[in-house]
């Protein structure tokens, strides 16, 4: 069996897995966004985080599956960023994360996949390729269901003060946020904004219970099956896979609403690396 480099990115952090001989090696690194990184950048990031973990292995391909990676512009900067930084490698691809949780959670079958992580996305694959998608619009225009959509909504509620008197000791207790105008300048200012914004998501997790929590959940996943699942003539008649850190952390809520739309859900997984190394092992 050759040996693999495989690779699923988001725009928080990287996960890679090597495999060979039967054996595979794990490595993370920070994301990479050619939205929010320069070819230059994404070179630095790979030679400190990534090259000095391989100790020259003899890789014979490489599978990238990234965010962003529908635009061909960012395909083409990331194949050339690969092919610098892995000039021995023969095989480079790189698509877009879409494919990566169609291979890991429909295989070789027909079936929805969807993201619900940092941001959110979904396409219908028809067990070869993705033949139908609703296209993401990013963090500031859309992402519906995803981390930076329930992030904001934690700030809303935050900066409105529309939480009780206990959540919002939570929330100060919790983060170490000094006044309405820092979070301002980390969105509107700082780099990386849509990862600032998913970071407070994790509040919705740690209140569990509380009605004010559960509406906001409840509201964005509700939010995501309207505006894109609803769209698709397939969500019907075939199963839909869901990964990502929001779809499993909240896989309770996003059942529910599935089932009282009457959709199938097929399996929901934190992350679609898993079942990439079960769908290049089995080749």
């Amino acid at each position: 069996m050759p040996t693999i480099l495989i690779a699923d990115s988001g725009a928080t952090k990287c996960e890679w897995v090597l495999l060979s001989n039967g054996k595979k090696k794990k490595i993370s690194t920070q994301g990479i966004s050619p939205y929010f990184l320069s070819g230059d950048q994404i070179v630095a990031l790979l030679e400190k985080e990534l090259v000095p973990k391989l100790k020259n292995a003899s890789i014979d391909a490489l599978y990238y599956y990234g965010t962003g990676l529908l635009n061909p512009n960012n395909v083409k900067l990331l194949k050339k960023v690969l092919k610098k930084v892995f000039p021995e490698i023969k095989t480079i691809e790189a698509t877009d994360d879409m494919y990566a949780v169609a291979h890991a959670t429909c295989g070789n079958e027909k079936g929805l996949a969807c993201i619900l992580g940092t941001g959110s996305n979904s396409c219908f694959y028809n067990g070869k390729k993705i033949t139908d998608r609703r296209t993401g619009v990013g963090y500031i225009l859309g992402d519906e269901g995803s981390g930076a959509y329930l992030g904001k909504k934690v700030l809303q509620y935050y900066l409105y003060n529309t939480f009780d008197e206990e959540l919002m000791a939570k929330f100060i207790a919790r983060f170490d946020v000094q006044s309405s105008f820092e979070v301002i300048e980390h969105v509107y200012r700082q780099p990386l904004a849509n990862r600032y914004i998913a970071s407070f998501a994790i509040f919705l997790a740690e209140n569990r219970g509380h009605y004010m929590i559960e509406n906001i959940i409840e509201d964005g996943i509700n939010d995501f099956i309207t505006a894109h699942l609803y769209k698709f003539p397939q969500a019907w008649s075939n199963p839909i896979h869901f990964s990502g850190s929001i779809a499993y952390g909240f896989k309770d809520v996003l059942t529910d609403l599935c089932s009282s739309y009457e959709l199938t859900i097929g399996s929901i997984v934190k992350e679609p690396m898993p079942g990439l190394i079960k769908f290049y092992s089995g080749k």
